[in-house]
């Protein structure tokens, strides 16, 4: 039986932006397991705020993603309706589109899992979408029927919801797992190692010159705590210089830590971080190694091997739960467009659209529109063949060289192309 109650404790959670802890006689620490990443007394504790290389890559991922147009189309045409609104516009009352997006891929790359319910109407459209915080849903599988629901706990209250009235994306799973892995938890043993390099050198960066003394002849320990309390005001009173006087010899004791094994220890970190999240290296800023001849490069990249499987997980996910099988058989999907960032240089655009152009298979509207000029209609809405360029319905005879029943060959003047 699906839960329909969730949607206003849902909704209430949002607008009051609370959480009730519960009294009961659990200790302490268990009572605040599940409050990890929360903030408190503004102090956030998740690595999202505190690790800044995280933080770029989930950024850039995000925000990428969420740039992405998304549109309804039936048979290649794009459909103008009230699914396609919800979607591409507003999710919910709180959200744009953009915003929605880049919650959820938020989510998913920090937590490994990103769920948003869809609330529908009387008929079962969806006329909602709204973001669940991972920490509150928990996927199950029921053993009675195989189908697959999620357990959702929100002010200590617990709901079932059936598999098709929760959006679910993640990244990948186990063999035993429903639930999508965190690349952060993958990360768990270099953010560490990380952590512990940087801490270890602000240590080294924060201690105060030392000194090795030797003198030719033995002294007492009154005497050499002296001549150490003299050194250290002869040194702060002739800003840090030093005189060796005959019979003393005064040496640095250099630091066994250099800025360089800093740098190689950022570096590794960089390129696992990259590797766990499937971004290019630049994506980190990590240049070396690279044999990318242009940006253009990196974004095939990076559509390619990271891109591309998160648009098809989306894509799947509102295809079977937003769409009913009547539209789906009528030919309605959802897809997001990738092409704006494969677009490359100007150079590249240009030998694209004149290839697109004279060989058959690009509209001169259409490469208006792709580079959002408006659309010039008459000849530019027409498909064109080179010969040097005629409509591709044109009468061949009507053509540059054509015959027309051995009478002068008629050409086609005063034709403007856009």
């Amino acid at each position: 039986m699906r839960e329909i109650n969730l949607f206003g404790k849902v909704k209430n959670v949002f607008k009051s932006n609370r959480i009730r802890a519960q009294t009961t006689s659990t200790p302490v620490f268990q009572r605040f397991a599940k409050w990890i990443g929360r903030t408190f007394w503004g102090i956030d504790n998740s690595t999202l705020s505190n690790n800044e290389l995280i933080f770029s890559i989930i950024s850039r991922i995000s925000n990428t993603f969420a740039s992405l147009p998304v549109k309804v189309y039936q048979n290649y045409e794009e459909v103008h309706n009230d699914i396609s609104d919800l979607v591409s516009n507003s999710p919910n009352q709180n959200m744009t589109s953009f915003e929605f997006h880049q919650k959820m891929e938020t989510d998913r790359n920090e937590h490994g899992n990103a769920y948003a319910l869809i609330e529908r109407d009387i008929r079962l459209n969806p006329v909602s979408l709204i973001p669940i915080p991972p920490c509150y849903v928990m996927p199950f599988m029921n053993i009675d029927d195989g189908s697959l629901w999620y357990e959702v706990n929100i002010n200590g209250s617990t709901r079932y919801i059936y598999n098709t009235e929760i959006i679910h994306v993640k990244h990948i799973t186990g063999s035993s797992r429903l639930a999508g892995i965190s690349p952060i938890k993958v990360l768990t043993n270099a953010l560490k190692y990380d952590k512990a390099v940087q801490e270890f050198s602000l240590k080294e960066m924060d201690k105060i010159d030392s000194f090795k003394i030797k003198y030719d002849a033995n002294l007492g320990k009154e005497k050499q705590e002296a001549i150490v309390d003299n050194l250290r005001q002869f040194i702060s009173d002739n800003g840090g210089a030093l005189f060796e006087e005959n019979g003393v010899t005064i040496d640095e004791i250099q630091r066994g830590y250099t800025s360089a094994d800093t740098i190689n220890s950022e570096k590794i970190t960089r390129t696992k971080m990259a590797n766990v999240f499937t971004v290019p290296v630049a994506f980190v800023n990590e240049v070396e190694g690279q044999s990318y001849s242009s940006n253009e490069q990196v974004m095939i990249q990076y559509v390619q091997m990271r891109l591309t499987p998160d648009v098809r997980q989306y894509e799947q996910e509102y295809n079977r739960k937003l769409l009913n099988p009547i539209q789906r058989k009528q030919g309605q999907y959802f897809k997001f467009s990738v092409n704006a960032l494969l677009r490359g240089d100007m150079a590249a655009r240009t030998a694209f659209y004149q290839s697109g152009v004279r060989n058959g298979y690009l509209k001169q509207d259409e490469v208006r529109m792709l580079e959002d000029y408006p659309p010039a209609g008459g000849n530019a809405n027409k498909l064109w063949v080179s010969g040097d360029l005629y409509p591709i319905d044109m009468d061949p005879s009507l053509r540059k060289g054509g015959d027309n029943s051995g009478t002068k060959t008629k050409i086609l003047a005063n034709e403007n192309v856009s």
